[in-house]
């Protein structure tokens, strides 16, 4: 289920952005959006998911403009999680990862076997099932980020959009959530993703969209985006990218003079 941005441009609070805009993301990979703070990354995936309407340009998802999408057809199809990890209800682990299968309800059914098999697997997924009886809001931040991952894994999306997913996260739980996804995209899933570590993506991306002042500067494979220029140019850091025992990563060595304070 492909999503696409053509000519996207869109602003908040009547300042601009994105400006002109072209990204794609590719059923069965794992794409990543990257760049610095207020590069633009979240407006873009609220965006792609129909949450904010651009003002020219098209966003699509399955070739078909988020604007004709029905809600409930759209809620089957893409699930949305986004960078904050407010939970304002003391509902347990449980109840929050089951909101994820409301789509898939009739108004007023309760849980089918096939609900309560996607909430179980998505709590495992997580590594939250110990936790299902307790209310989130007596959760680390990092547990209830895990529970917010899994209500959206709970949704069963044909595409799955992530605001800073593993922020957070120790990295054992980094790595777990990044082979989910790599397991997603295996069955055919599309899954995109705004990241500030950039070795993650390096090491999980299949494709990388560089951003930088609301625009997309370079988009390919993480060998063609995480060069020592554009991380230069867009970052203002001196940076490696190499691979070590066969997994890529970005180590950033220095800031270039002229870059902060």
């Amino acid at each position: 289920m492909r999503i696409a941005a053509r000519g996207l441009c869109a602003s908040l609070k009547a300042r601009e952005v994105l400006s002109d805009v072209d990204v794609g993301a590719e059923a069965g990979e794992i794409t990543a959006i990257i760049g610095p703070n207020g590069a633009g990354k979240t407006t873009l995936l609220k965006v792609l998911a129909g949450l904010i309407a651009p003002h020219a340009g098209t966003a699509s998802l399955a070739g078909r403009p988020m604007a004709e999408w029905r809600p409930q057809a759209l809620a089957r199809a893409l699930a949305y999680l986004p960078q904050e990890r407010t939970v304002h209800w003391a509902l347990t682990a449980r109840a929050v990862v089951a909101l994820g299968r409301l789509p898939h309800q009739p108004m007023g059914a309760g849980e089918s076997a096939a609900d309560m098999r996607a909430i179980d697997a998505a709590l495992a997924a997580m590594d939250v099932a110990h936790l299902a009886a307790r209310p989130v809001l007596d959760m680390s931040g990092g547990e209830r980020a895990r529970v917010l991952v899994a209500r959206a894994l709970a949704q069963e999306p044909r595409a799955l959009l992530a605001d800073e997913p593993a922020a957070g996260l120790d990295p054992a739980h980094q790595l777990a959530l990044f082979r989910h996804f790599t397991v997603l995209a295996a069955e055919g899933r599309t899954v995109m993703v705004a990241l500030h570590d950039l070795s993650l993506a390096a090491r999980f991306c299949h494709r990388i969209v560089l951003m930088h002042a609301g625009r997309a500067v370079a988009a390919g494979t993480p060998a063609d985006v995480l060069t020592v220029e554009h991380l230069a140019r867009v970052y203002g850091i001196k940076a490696h990218y190499a691979v070590l025992d066969g997994v890529p990563v970005v180590v950033p060595l220095d800031l270039l003079p002229g870059v902060l304070p």
